[in-house]
């Protein structure tokens, strides 16, 4: 395990061994408790599954695999539970376990590969105030790896929401958007595939920026190459009476969770030409942290209107 996940596990009771496991391996976990706990295991969808693991006090590994369903795949969140309470009562960081399978046309069906990390949040200041951020691990998951990437490094820190549109949306993400003529046209020096998925795109919700088809325009779904072109930029949507024709043409990866009243102010801001602010919103520091008891962002599933 790297440094960065040792770091986000420090006060954690779950400790997974390693972050990538093949299909036939043993998915171990660590508990490490001061009392009793049982293992909760829950989808993104905010159903419970029906088996729990109760651990006793001290140290113990445990084999996950017997908790999750055999179903080939699929994304939960592993929680720690007190013996004597039930969710949203818990102990520690939870843990993302992603069942994935060969997306590639003609590939043997199964899970490939199992993938287990901290469940984790974002905090972006701006001029306008905090916004806390959640992800849908389960339908964008290497979306939702490259923006917290990104975070993480410090990327988005003194980036400006480049282009606003009154209640359409607020965009981000490019490193040039302070430069005149050219924002709007910067990233990191590469794209990601696009995982369009049936997230609606109402108030509050964060998705991917991409290059535009002249198909579209015709009703037709973008072709590979611009489908695939996204990369740093996302937007904030803000009225779903126009964002909701961008539903599964985008990718959705997360959700403005608490500050609606900053998306509001900012979208307040003056524009000019091309959608462009008078004077740009600035992004001052985006903080990834991992989901605690006292913090949980994903208590009420990101699915919920």
């Amino acid at each position: 395990m790297n440094a960065l996940m040792s770091t986000l596990f420090m006060f954690s009771v779950l400790f997974p061994s390693k972050l990538w496991y093949a299909p036939d391996q043993a998915v171990t976990v660590t508990v490490k408790a001061d009392a009793p706990v049982k293992l909760v295991l829950v989808d993104f969808l905010g159903r419970v599954v029906d088996k729990k693991l109760e651990v006793e006090a001290g140290e113990k590994q445990i084999d996950v695999r017997q908790l999750y369903p055999d179903t080939g795949s699929g994304t939960y969140v592993l929680y720690a539970v007190p013996k004597d309470k039930e969710l949203p009562a818990f102990v520690g960081t939870p843990l993302v376990i992603e069942i994935r399978n060969d997306k590639r046309v003609g590939a043997p069906v199964g899970p490939v590969v199992v993938k287990v990390e901290p469940l984790r949040y974002a905090v972006m200041e701006t001029d306008a105030g905090s916004m806390t951020m959640a992800f849908y691990y389960d339908v964008a998951p290497n979306t939702v790896t490259n923006w917290l990437s990104l975070a993480e490094e410090g990327y988005f820190d003194g980036q400006v929401f480049h282009r606003i549109v009154p209640s359409f949306v607020l965009q981000a993400g490019d490193p040039l958007g302070k430069n005149g003529e050219r924002a709007g046209t910067g990233g990191p020096g590469y794209m990601i595939d696009a995982e369009f998925n049936d997230r609606p795109h109402i108030k509050g919700v964060l998705s991917m920026a991409r290059q535009g088809d002249p198909l579209e325009r015709q009703g037709m779904m973008p072709r590979s190459e611009a489908a695939n072109s996204a990369s740093s930029q996302f937007f904030i949507c803000l009225d779903y009476s126009r964002t909701k024709a961008l539903d599964g043409k985008y990718t959705v990866f997360g959700r403005v969770i608490d500050g609606m009243n900053v998306i509001d102010k900012l979208a307040a801001t003056p524009v000019g030409d091309r959608d462009r602010p008078n004077n740009p919103p600035e992004i001052k520091k985006v903080t990834i942290k991992t989901v605690t008891p006292g913090n949980n962002p994903y208590e009420k599933p990101l699915t919920a209107e």
